[in-house]
C-alpha cells in the first residue's frame, strides 16, 4: 500500500494526538504533533519571561530553539525532554496565544512542511489541512462536544495523579475554542475536502477503525 500524508485537525482535547499516535503505530507512519511545537514555544517563553503576546521576541526566540518530535511520542526542547511539562492547562492556553502570531506560525509551518516531504506522515493540529499540508491525500476533522472533551481531560489528569475540576476545564475548552476559531491568522476551520469524525460517543478503538477505513480508501485512489 502506497504511503500518503494524513492531516488531522480539530479543537483542543478532541483526541487528535491520541488517535494520530495509534494510527502511526498501526500504519508504520511518523506522527508529528504540531501542537507540541506551539506548547514548546509557550513553555520556553514563560521560562525566559517573554510575553506570549510579544510576536517579535517569540519569533527571534524560535530561531534559537531546537524542537525535536521523536517517533515514540517524546518531545525534546533544546535537548531536554519536556513531554509532560508542556501538557499543563496553563501551557495549553499559552500555546493558543502564541499560535495567533503570523510570524510564529510561519516559522513553525516551514519546519513542519520540511518534515512531511517524504510522505508517510500523520500530522495533527488546527490548520494542517488548510495551511500546513494542503495537498495531504487524506484530511480528517475530529470533533467532540466540550463536555465530552472535558471529561477526557479529567480522566487523563487522574491517570497522572492530578486533580481537576470538570466544570473549570469545560470553560477553559470553550475559551480555547473561541480563541482558535477567531484568531486572525490560520483560524481553526474544517478544510472543504476533510472528512468529519465526531468522537463524542466513540471509543479510541472505534475512532481508529473509522479512520483506518478512510486511509484504505485514500490509498486506493
Amino acid at each position: 500500500m502506497k504511503k500518503i500524508n494524513i492531516a488531522i485537525d480539530g479543537p483542543s482535547a478532541a483526541g487528535k494526538s491520541t488517535i494520530a499516535r495509534r494510527l502511526a503505530k498501526k500504519l508504520g507512519y511518523v506522527h508529528l504533533d504540531t501542537g507540541a511545537m506551539y506548547r514548546c514555544v509557550a513553555f520556553k517563553a514563560r521560562k525566559l519571561g517573554i510575553d506570549w503576546m510579544d510576536e517579535a521576541a517569540l519569533t527571534k526566540m524560535i530561531q534559537q530553539t531546537l524542537i525535536e518530535l521523536k517517533t515514540d511520542g517524546t518531545v525534546f526542547l533544546d535537548q531536554q525532554d519536556v513531554s509532560q511539562v508542556i501538557r499543563s492547562n496553563e501551557i495549553s492556553m499559552g500555546a493558543s496565544c502564541v499560535s495567533m502570531h503570523e510570524q510564529v506560525r510561519a516559522a513553525l509551518v516551514q519546519q513542519q512542511q520540511k518534515m512531511a516531504e517524504n510522505k508517510g506522515v500523520i500530522m495533527d493540529g488546527r490548520d494542517i489541512g488548510t495551511v500546513v499540508l494542503k495537498d495531504a491525500e487524506l484530511k480528517i476533522f475530529l470533533t467532540a462536544s466540550p463536555e465530552a472533551r472535558a471529561q477526557r481531560r479529567c480522566l487523563e489528569n487522574a491517570e497522572k495523579g492530578l486533580e481537576s475540576d470538570v466544570q473549570k476545564i469545560t470553560e477553559e475548552i470553550r475559551k480555547r475554542d473561541w480563541q482558535d476559531t477567531h484568531r486572525e491568522h490560520s483560524p481553526l476551520i474544517r478544510a472543504e475536502d476533510a472528512k468529519e469524525v465526531d468522537t463524542s460517543n466513540l471509543s479510541i478503538d472505534e475512532v481508529t477503525e473509522v479512520i483506518l477505513d478512510l486511509v484504505k480508501d485514500a490509498c486506493c485512489q
